[in-house]
């Protein structure tokens, strides 16, 4: 089933690579594109409410442009736990982008930039690595924009600091996304986690349609997860000030 859905994707991908066209106007306020970074002074709204394993998230992040190549963020989520006593909230995320790389920089046109970050403070009665406090994270993302698609992979590490469950995982993501018409997207990725405590491996393929109306874009994505046998379903709003 993996290869199936796998290649489901890359057929879907090949078709918009040859068929989008030329909604480059869009670029600057596509804030669901896999490579976008926020100009100096702009501020990002990130909104989600996902649903998985009877587990519903709710999250909020908000970012800044300092110039036009660091952003800096921060993040919380809230979680209720419908099958367990895994109620409360996330560990507070502080990180960054840095753009080490501009399409201009070079000839291949690709562009990169370094991830950075750390969380704490997150619920005792949480376990999963998303909620734990004391978490640092260190990352490199890269990939190349077209007027009608971007295509890119992130490589994220974490390190937990914790007596119970401290551990080390790895998240290796390519993606592809694809501007189909002025106000549509839709993208696809992978993610592969490997953590030194095999029972958070994950392994998850999911797909998203995003529709943008100015400088806000509501999107819905379905992900599923090998490891598990499950799916996530969920809904972001980004609101570009």
């Amino acid at each position: 089933m993996r290869k199936n859905l796998i290649g489901l994707f890359a057929a879907i991908g090949l078709v918009f690579s040859i068929s989008s066209g030329a909604y480059a106007n869009s670029l600057d306020t596509d804030t669901s594109d896999p490579l976008f970074l926020l100009a100096e002074q702009q501020v990002l709204s990130k909104t989600s409410l996902t649903y998985w394993d009877n587990v519903l998230r709710l999250g909020q992040e908000l970012s800044y442009g300092l110039n036009n190549r660091l952003t800096i963020a921060a993040n919380v989520h809230f979680q209720q736990d419908f099958d367990g006593p895994e109620d409360g909230f996330s560990a507070i995320d502080l990180g960054g982008i840095y753009r080490v790389g501009t399409a201009a920089g070079n000839s291949s046109n690709i562009i990169s930039d370094v991830l950075f970050g750390l969380k704490f403070g997150g619920s005792s009665r949480v376990r999963t690595p998303d909620y734990a406090d004391s978490t640092y994270y260190a990352g490199y993302r890269f990939g190349r924009q077209w007027a009608g698609m971007t295509l890119a992979a992130t490589i994220k590490s974490s390190w937990i600091f914790d007596d119970e469950r401290g551990m080390a995982y790895i998240d290796a993501t390519p993606e592809a996304y694809f501007r189909i018409a002025e106000d549509w997207r839709l993208g696809a990725q992978f993610t592969l986690r490997k953590a030194t405590n095999p029972h958070y491996d994950q392994e998850w393929l999911g797909g998203k349609i995003v529709r943008q109306y100015g400088r806000t874009q509501y999107a819905g994505h379905l992900d599923y997860e090998f490891e598990s046998d499950d799916l996530q379903v969920g809904v972001n709003v980004n609101i570009l000030f």
